[in-house]
């Protein structure tokens, strides 16, 4: 195994006894982009995450169990593909913005025939509720004379 760090340059790390510290850039990785790969870790370490800095937001993952510094190197290393991961999802979710936008509203004003509610009211209609065989008055039906 090599003497490098599995962290790539740009996040430098500082490791504890079962924490592994390190900062990341929001020009490369917006917030919301850290808090999406943070959230796929809650389940593997605790999570913080602070902003000591405008445009850095420092990340710290704490092994829930006594660990090696190997493995917390490639659980940092883990998280930062989870940052590309991230980002590319975004960065493909903003491009096709457009497209989901014009299919769903495809969707819901290209289908075929009228839509439920003037098929109801059709129907209500062809009931003819104004006259009921127990000759209930409805509040739209006019009095009765006699």
């Amino acid at each position: 195994m090599s003497d490098e760090p599995l962290i790539p340059n740009g996040l430098s790390t500082e490791l504890g006894a079962r924490s592994i510290r390190f900062e990341v850039g929001e020009d490369i990785y917006p917030l919301d982009v850290i808090q999406g790969a943070a959230y796929l870790f809650v389940d593997r370490a605790y999570l913080f995450l602070d902003r000591p800095r405008d445009g850095r937001v420092t990340v710290v993952l704490k092994t829930r169990g006594p660990t090696d510094p190997e493995a917390l190197e490639a659980l940092a290393g883990e998280f930062a593909n989870e940052l590309l991961n991230q980002a590319l999802r975004k960065n493909i979710g903003e491009s096709n913005a457009r497209i989901r936008e014009f299919v769903m509203a495809r969707a819901f004003f290209a289908a075929d025939g009228p839509s439920t509610i003037d098929r109801l009211l059709a129907q209500l209609d062809e009931e003819e509720l104004a006259e009921a065989p127990l000759d209930i008055a409805v509040p739209w039906q006019e009095p009765r004379n006699g």
